[in-house]
């Protein structure tokens, strides 16, 4: 399966998420303060990227992050609903990008860019396993 033919510019993933005691960044240790945490908002954004590829991958085949730069521009409270959205912008070789935005019931909370391998599964679970035995 050729990548460039199930996998294009604009195909998007979008996750919903209520934040809550566990998303905070009082709670990640990213902050003091009880709202998204940054680091919870990255794994949304991974989350909606890892979406918007489910059932394009060729078999045996997944893709891992590489890459993400992200502006948190906002502070979302407990309780409030958050949607993330990826984007595919392009795809170069094995390499995916997305654009990112998310937004809570109020404003765009954050932004930027992401990008994703494809990879080969046995291999490079292999390849991880080896760093055990020495």
């Amino acid at each position: 399966m050729d990548l460039h033919e199930s996998i294009t510019p604009g195909i998007a993933g979008t996750i919903e998420y209520v934040v809550d005691e566990n998303a905070t960044a009082r709670s990640l240790v990213s902050g003091t303060v009880e709202v998204l945490g940054t680091p919870a908002l990255i794994r949304l954004m991974e989350a909606a990227a890892v979406q918007a590829l489910e059932g394009r991958l060729p078999l045996g085949s997944t893709t891992v992050g590489a890459y993400i730069a992200v502006h948190h521009t906002a502070p979302t409270p407990v309780g409030m609903r958050v949607r993330v959205t990826a984007t595919v912008s392009a795809v170069e070789g094995r390499r995916i990008t997305f654009d990112l935005v998310a937004h809570d019931e109020v404003e765009q909370i954050g932004h930027g860019t992401h990008q994703r391998v494809l990879v080969d599964m046995e291999r490079f679970t292999a390849n991880a396993l080896r760093k055990r035995s020495g």
